[in-house]
């Protein structure tokens, strides 16, 4: 039985740590926007002083942004605010975030 339990720990464990690193590891931290959380593997494609689109294949304007995006985001201090359709703002502070998630688009916008 103890061996059993053991084996069940050590896959709990081994998906926990998989999880985490594939999250964590997955995104950087944008300077241009307040240090908000942006996907490593996502192209840039436009630039402004208000904000960056980027092309990244997980988001939708139908589902939003991927959970373990919203966990990145939770652990880096920022929380869901208003939703407006394909819009959601993300607050830290005294900075705002407005999350624009499209088919295989997402721009990211300086509020304040």
């Amino acid at each position: 039985m103890m061996k059993i339990i053991g084996w069940v720990l050590a896959v709990v464990l081994f998906i926990g740590v998989g999880f985490y690193s594939t999250t964590v590891f997955a995104y950087h931290s944008s300077k241009e926007l307040f240090n908000f959380p942006v996907p490593k593997h996502a192209e840039l494609v436009e630039e402004s002083t208000q904000g960056k689109t980027y092309e990244w294949p997980h988001v939708s304007e139908e589902h939003g942004i991927p959970v373990a995006y919203e966990v990145v985001l939770k652990v880096n201090g920022w929380e869901k605010g208003q939703r407006e359709g394909a819009s959601v703002y993300y607050i830290k502070g005294n900075h705002q975030i407005d999350v624009i998630s499209h088919t295989d688009l997402l721009t990211l916008r300086k509020i304040k």
